[in-house]
């Protein structure tokens, strides 16, 4: 007597169910491993770096209590309940003047280091890819701009054209496009003197394919870690020019504006003036641990491919 056993079949929806199951499984386990490789100051860094990330990007829209001072308040108020980081020099909340003081911060600078990093690149690219020339006129071109104290440079912009959020983020991308310039140039130059981009220019390729498929994806890592590096300047720079009150004017408030105006309270150690300073200090550090920790930079200092 023979018995017949059939196994069980996959409808092509069970399978794609499953074969969908597996991906996301692969891309979590990547990504957790991802993860992992940043180290404990790197996880701390990336959580206060994303912490003010969504503050710039949500906090103000989030938060429902008024930046409208209450009469009961008392100025320069201590840290309570009621006021996680105590009352301001009009007795406002510290609290939601910081987060709403974090889309200045942060958006500004973010916008005028992309600005920095991504000029300076492509100008690099260009150079190196392009021939002597014009390689020798564009580094003295930007070689000009870098014999300017960059304060200075900041306040000369500020003084003619005005401060608005448009003229600060153009002053910062200005000042450190030649920085970007001077890292990339140095790696593509390099990069365009080996033997697969001679190939490639004998092919017959021109010279924007050599920059965007030959020299860019060899660079764009380090480029990363610079402009994570430029990001931090620029939010020193900026802090500083609004502590001049150059800066974001009022009634927007970024943190080096903040801490300008509770500077009467600096006597007293209020919180009005050390919370904004503290939110500086924990943005620069922050990106500076996740740089310092980021995977493949760790492992290759440590060696380990």
């Amino acid at each position: 007597m023979k018995t017949n056993t059939s196994h069980p079949t996959l409808t092509p929806a069970a399978a794609s169910v499953d074969t969908s199951n597996t991906n996301n499984a692969s891309v979590l386990t990547t990504f957790l491993r991802w993860l992992g490789g940043f180290g404990w100051s790197g996880l701390i860094g990336l959580a206060i770096l994303l912490f003010w990330i969504a503050a710039a990007l949500f906090g103000s829209s989030m938060l429902t209590r008024t930046l409208v001072p209450d009469s009961n308040v008392q100025i320069f108020g201590a840290i309570s309940h009621a006021h996680w980081l105590g009352t301001d020099y009009l007795g406002r909340d510290m609290f939601i003047r910081v987060i709403d003081g974090a889309s200045y911060t942060v958006g500004v600078a973010f916008v005028a280091t992309l600005l920095a990093s991504g000029l300076g690149t492509m100008l690099a690219l260009f150079a190196a890819a392009s021939g002597r020339w014009i390689d020798s006129v564009l580094s003295r071109s930007l070689d000009t701009i870098t014999s300017i104290p960059s304060k200075m440079f900041a306040l000369i912009m500020v003084a003619g054209f005005g401060s608005s959020v448009t003229m600060l983020i153009a002053t910062a991308s200005i000042i450190y496009v030649p920085g970007a310039y001077r890292i990339a140039r140095s790696m593509a130059i390099n990069i365009n003197a080996l033997d697969y981009v001679t190939v490639a220019r004998l092919r017959g390729e021109g010279t924007l394919y050599v920059m965007r498929r030959e020299i860019l994806p060899n660079i764009a890592g380090p480029m990363l870690a610079d402009l994570g590096l430029r990001f931090v300047y620029i939010v020193l720079l900026l802090a500083g020019l609004s502590f001049l009150g150059l800066g974001v004017q009022p009634p927007a408030a970024d943190w080096g504006s903040l801490v300008r105006e509770n500077i009467g309270s600096l006597a007293s150690a209020s919180a009005a003036v050390i919370a904004p300073a503290l939110a500086i200090a924990s943005l620069t550090i922050a990106v500076n641990l996740v740089i310092d920790n980021l995977p493949g930079r760790a492992r290759r200092e440590r060696g380990v491919k």
